[in-house]
């Protein structure tokens, strides 16, 4: 997840260096998750507002999913059932050392 340090809700209040800020992290992000994790695509995605699935609507953030061909789900809707297929702590090991 990527997340200005500005609490906003909407893409569109963000100032122009910010907007770029997010987008540099953003990418750097995919970059540290192709070499540690070596995924086969992503899901990138903003919910923006509440009725669009924003579980913290007033504060804008971006969801990173690395994906791989046959894994189970994107990002539950109707469950609060999520599969990972490591535990978070090795996950961030992973990705601490590409840092």
């Amino acid at each position: 997840m990527v997340a200005p340090y500005r609490h906003i809700a909407k893409l569109q209040d963000l100032e122009d260096e910010e907007a770029r800020e997010h987008f540099d992290i953003l990418k750097k992000g995919l970059k540290v998750l192709e070499e540690a994790m070596k995924p086969t695509g992503f899901n990138v995605g903003l919910n923006l507002g509440r009725v669009a699935g924003a579980g913290i609507a007033d504060h804008l953030h971006t969801h990173v999913v690395p994906r791989w061909g046959g894994d189970t789900n994107f990002m539950p809707v109707l469950s609060d059932t999520k599969v990972l297929p490591e535990a978070l702590a090795a996950t961030y090991r992973k990705l601490r050392a590409r840092v």
